[in-house]
């Protein structure tokens, strides 16, 4: 049957294994250092292994294969790796049903694929809502922002300063456009509630593969929220960048900047 299905550029793997850990269906294995698709019905084509890859290297494409079989996967799962894996499978495919069965997270969807949002230099420059009323006019210069969706050589990150910011910064902050995203890129992630296993190594592409100057974090005041700051800390070295200035910006619940901190590194 024509249907979506994960496909592997060999040349972008750098046999991590991180898209493995992401496959609840144990469709994909480590051959000879590199990702494979083992099983192509294992493989649901929802992509949730997409998101965990630092290089890039998985994509979703349309092609003639065979049907995904869920009982052949826990039939699979339950040999391989027990009744954990199981279940594990069964919430990602409740999560996939969820999704109106054909909302898939990955590179080739309209709401994940990569662009660059062209600005109206005028200044004063709003957009309207139907009704008419005034609209704050957006800084954002990309799409997408999540730190699982972003592409580590995407166009927007050359050259440009870098926010890695909070995903609860933006709700506490009513300034946050135009004093971080104005002029820069922006990743957003928790490091609380986030599955932030791929994190650290998608940062780190990102530092390595891209001319930033300047890496600003944008953190809430919270503890847990310091792991943002421990995760590009982490990348940094990571990247084996020694050039690269990092900044830590503290902003309390109200709204204001607590505190500002270069990092030594």
């Amino acid at each position: 049957m024509l249907r979506q299905i994960i496909e592997i550029d060999e040349e972008l793997c750098n046999g991590c294994g991180n898209c493995i850990t992401g496959c609840a269906e144990g469709a994909l294995q480590l051959v000879n250092g590199k990702a494979k698709l083992v099983k192509e019905n294992f493989c649901d084509g929802f992509g949730d292994c997409i998101g965990t890859c630092p290089t890039g290297a998985l994509t979703i494409v349309e092609r003639d294969v065979a049907a995904f079989d869920e009982n052949a996967v826990k039939t699979h799962l339950m040999e391989t790796k027990g009744a954990e894996a199981v279940w594990r499978m069964e919430e990602a495919q409740k999560n996939h049903d969820q999704k109106d069965q054909h909302v898939h997270m990955h590179s080739g969807c309209p709401g994940s694929k990569a662009m660059v949002l062209e600005k109206d230099e005028k200044p004063g420059a709003v957009s309207t809502t139907a009704s008419d009323a005034p609209v704050l006019p957006s800084d954002l210069a990309q799409w997408p922002v999540q730190i699982h969706l972003v592409p580590p050589a995407a166009p927007y990150f050359r050259n440009k300063e870098l926010v890695v910011m909070s995903t609860c910064g933006p709700l506490a902050s009513a300034d946050v456009h135009w004093r971080y995203l104005r002029g820069r890129s922006v990743v957003v992630g928790c490091p609380k509630l986030d599955d932030t296993t791929p994190y650290v190594s998608k940062l780190g592409a990102i530092f390595k593969e891209n001319k930033i100057p300047k890496v600003i974090i944008a953190r809430m005041e919270v503890p847990c929220c310091g792991g943002l700051t421990m995760m590009v800390q982490d990348a940094l070295k990571m990247s084996g960048r020694e050039d690269l200035v990092i900044e830590e910006h503290v902003i309390a619940i109200d709204g204001s900047i607590k505190r500002i901190t270069v990092l030594e590194q």
